[in-house]
């Protein structure tokens, strides 16, 4: 499972010109799977990106995490994450799951999100979506469970 994170001031998701989700301070997370996956990488990853300390506290210190700011999540399903482009010109995405695979991964991510007490918002799996992140900082991770 891999997970690009960013912090941010705002952001949402488009489909067809309708916001299906958005979210003001808190954390965009572009979010792919891979053949291995399964619910102990989904539940390992909620629990490191609900866990994580990256926003300033008095002193400016990325010492404060999601629920101390009240943030937000915005959680996006990106195959594209397992592309590579080590040979061609054109990405192989030969080691994303499957949809079969990843939308009951995708899907058991965001309850596990949600049951942590935090404001999840979501695109649609598989959808043609438009992103708008407004990057805070800029704070980005990319976070890799297999």
């Amino acid at each position: 499972m891999r997970v690009v994170l960013q912090r941010v001031s705002r952001a949402g998701v488009a489909i067809e010109g309708r916001v299906v989700g958005a979210i003001d301070r808190g954390f965009c997370l572009l979010v792919g799977f891979t053949h291995s996956d399964g619910a102990d990488q989904v539940d390992w990853m909620a629990d490191k990106v609900v866990g994580l300390r990256l926003f300033s506290d008095a002193e400016g210190k990325m010492n404060l995490g999601l629920a101390d700011v009240g943030g937000g999540l915005l959680v996006v399903s990106q195959f594209t994450l397992y592309g590579d482009s080590a040979k061609g010109r054109r990405p192989s995405f030969i080691d994303a799951a499957r949809p079969e695979a990843a939308i009951p991964l995708y899907q058991r991510f965001l309850a596990a999100l949600r049951s942590r007490g935090l404001q999840v918002a979501a695109g649609e799996f598989g959808a043609d979506m438009q992103v708008e992140i407004h990057n805070d900082g800029p704070v980005t991770l990319i976070l890799d469970r297999a």
